[in-house]
């Protein structure tokens, strides 16, 4: 698996457009934000070892905690070690022999280099992040190569102690017109923070591309290539799918794991990485709530996480059920927020990690509610919780798609979400009722009837069309009523042109991917298509 990349492609286009343009003297910033295994450094790292230009200079730095002494080095080894990698000579990972090696070809950047690591020795450390970056300039003027600086994790810059940190940055990136920025953060609330209020640039501005997990389709393919083309039981494939959330993490723990156990059982495998004490899960996901158990508000963070977990995910339900006020419970999901733990849909709360949500609910909490320390007992009612769940997603997957929906739509009760950026309340209903179209080419939809509004909701299982959409907008005619939503749901990718149609005649689209963000608010099974 470790050579093997799926998916991606509208990211690398991206990456490779904004690189090429480089050279043509466009600079263009980028920021790569997403959930932290989502996949963001794999993506990284397949961008450059496809990626070959003599004219551009690649620097890649995983930023951590240090000191500003240990960044120093390790930038000044990395730039000019692959400065000389092409130089044909054999190359050792020691800094002053970079440095012997380069001055020959970047006198100037060389002794520039030097200069920083002698003030670094004597503490005099004023503006040494600029002239750390500066390096990119000299280097240009020196050979006409451009440089691409990649930050991972970025916000840990933060760490190393350098006074106006950001400002001092600003004015690089307003000047700094041949050298691009990639930067990289699994903490996409503060990352954002800091691109709107310390980086806001009127030149050298950042584009901001946001890594999701896969979609269905490359996670079945990466399933499949995970289990080397080997079949597993009917179904248990979607609820692999369903379970990860598309997270390439996750995906490829439990192939591996099927592969080494001889397919020896879903239930056996989950078991072992997210109960047993020794699980890798298990261990992650222990570490991960660390960082609440040390702040003074532990407890309050633990059980709205849990309530989350529970499926009680309505802001006013967990106000109710925790006893907390208003206030406070606004504190504590602000703090949540800034976290990256969980994120906000209108009006419910949802733990972006569905794997480490089901952890915190049939592990964690299980383990503290238990009157013993019967490991067994504990351990056959984990595995119940796992039977139960891919029993309930083969249900819910063999039921047809307007029961599914009819079932969802009952669940409504006046709350908002936000669905592809615009706000929807969703009624609660008096009346749900199946609608037969009149028009041919119309099949399956449903109609529901709140105090306030009239929904007329449309199936189209298979390639949606421009005439698809005119005619059920013909349909919807028939109805009269002040407030009405009209509502397609598609199982299949929809065209610019189509989706253009629908803006036309106000018709919301919910693809897969909408129909499933809904579906996990109410904490129901996700449709695998």
């Amino acid at each position: 698996m470790e050579n093997k990349f799926f998916g991606r492609q509208e990211y690398l286009d991206i990456l490779r457009k904004r690189v090429s343009g480089l050279k043509l003297g466009y600079r263009q910033n980028i920021a790569v934000l997403g959930d932290e295994l989502v996949g963001k450094t794999s993506l990284i790292c397949n961008f450059l070892n496809n990626f070959y230009d003599n004219e551009v200079l690649i620097v890649y730095l995983q930023v951590r905690p240090e000191t500003i002494s240990a960044f120093a080095k390790r930038f000044i080894g990395v730039l000019f070690y692959n400065f000389l990698i092409n130089s044909a000579a054999p190359l050792k990972e020691d800094l002053n022999f970079l440095l012997v090696k380069s001055e020959k070809y970047i006198p100037k950047a060389a002794a520039k280099a030097r200069l920083i690591l002698g003030l670094l020795e004597t503490r005099k450390r004023n503006n040494i992040f600029s002239e750390l970056l500066s390096l990119c300039e000299i280097i240009k003027q020196e050979t006409g190569k451009s440089s691409v600086v990649i930050f991972d994790e970025f916000h840990n810059l933060e760490s190393l102690g350098v006074k106006n940190l950001y400002p001092e940055w600003s004015k690089l990136l307003m000047t700094q017109k041949d050298t691009m920025y990639i930067i990289v953060s699994s903490l996409k609330f503060k990352a954002k923070t800091i691109l709107s209020k310390n980086l806001s640039l009127l030149f050298g501005n950042f584009e901001v591309m946001e890594v999701e997990p896969f979609d269905i389709k490359t996670s079945e393919e990466f399933l499949e290539a995970g289990i080397q083309g080997s079949s597993l039981d009917p179904g248990l494939d979607n609820f692999i799918v369903h379970f990860t959330g598309g997270y390439p993490f996750y995906l490829n723990l439990i192939s591996e794991s099927l592969l080494k156990s001889g397919y020896s059982g879903l239930g056996d495998i989950l078991e072992n990485l997210l109960f047993e004490s020794s699980g890798i899960l298990n261990q992650k996901f222990s570490n991960y709530i660390k960082r609440f158990l040390d702040s003074s508000n532990s407890q309050q963070y633990l059980s709205i996480l849990y309530q989350i977990a529970s499926g009680h995910n309505k802001i006013r339900d967990i106000a109710h059920l925790l006893r907390l006020s208003k206030k406070d419970l606004s504190l504590r999901i602000n703090n949540l927020l800034e976290f990256d733990a969980i994120s906000r849909h209108g009006d419910f709360l949802k733990i972006n990690d569905r794997v480490f949500s089901f952890w915190l609910k049939f592990v964690y909490q299980e383990k503290l509610n238990s009157f013993t320390f019967d490991a067994k007992n504990q351990k056959a009612l984990f595995r119940e919780y796992i039977e139960n769940g891919i029993n309930e997603f083969l249900l819910q997957a063999n039921k047809p798609l307007a029961e599914r929906l009819t079932e969802l739509l009952r669940l409504f009760s006046d709350d908002t979400i936000q669905i592809n950026r615009k706000r929807l309340r969703l009624s609660h209903f008096r009346e749900i009722k199946p609608l037969e179209f009149s028009n041919r080419s119309l099949k399956d939809g449903l109609l529901g009837r709140s105090s306030d509004s009239l929904w007329i909701m449309a199936f189209k299982p298979d390639t949606l069309t421009e005439d698809f959409v005119a005619d059920f907008a013909r349909e919807c005619k028939r109805y009269r009523h002040k407030v009405q939503h009209k509502v397609i749901v598609t199982l299949q990718e929809i065209d610019t042109n189509t989706r253009l149609r629908a803006m036309e005649e106000k018709i919301l689209m919910w693809d897969v991917d909408n129909l499933n963000q809904i579906l996990d608010l109410f904490s129901k099974p996700r449709v695998i298509a």
